[in-house]
């Protein structure tokens, strides 16, 4: 068993899975500490370390001890990861507004036409193109009104896997709308 920072170093690059269980017991506090510091949500926090290990274990071949110490390491790649759940967390804000607005103009619209059942058989129809689990995270965002971590309590999925599935459901949901929309043009 590697006890050594530099043992441990040595055999998480040479693929030893002893020490990539040695590194996240040693780092990973320090990596979730970041990651929920940085983020403010514990659970996307962990969602971030796991990448974090994941992505370190992948890229094994390019830590450099020449360049740096192996936390030191872990640490740019933490930030990097950080960097992509915030990024994530904007495009998923942006989704959900763009849905939202158009939930509240579709609504309306079918408030003022005839065709508001024809518009929700439409709806319904490209909610069934998705997959299950993209539609039903979906029905309970917009249906029963539950709030992502309301989801995954719910269901018991991790809140990063709702949030992939409501980020990849809207955008095909999305595409799908447009398709129609432009079919019947």
């Amino acid at each position: 068993m590697p006890t050594t920072d530099e043992d441990i170093a040595k055999g998480f690059a040479l693929g030893d899975e002893a020490c990539l269980a040695a590194a996240y017991r040693r780092w990973g506090s320090l990596v979730y500490s970041a990651a929920s510091r940085a983020l403010g949500d514990s659970e996307e926090a962990k969602d971030v370390a796991q990448q974090v290990f994941i992505g370190a274990w992948r890229g094994r071949a390019g830590f450099r001890p020449e360049r740096g110490t192996f936390p030191g390491w872990l640490m740019g790649i933490t930030r990097f990861k950080i960097a992509d759940a915030l990024d994530q967390r904007s495009r998923r804000r942006r989704d959900l507004e763009a849905v939202s607005a158009a939930k509240a103009e579709h609504t309306l619209v079918a408030e003022a036409t005839p065709n508001a059942v024809v518009d929700q058989l439409l709806v319904r129809e490209c909610l069934a193109d998705l997959s299950d689990a993209q539609r039903q995270v979906l029905e309970m965002t917009f249906f029963d009104d539950l709030t992502q971590t309301q989801i995954a309590e719910r269901t018991g999925l991790p809140l990063g896997t709702v949030k992939t599935h409501a980020r990849r459901g809207l955008i095909a949901l999305k595409r799908k709308m447009e398709e129609v929309d432009g079919a019947a043009q």
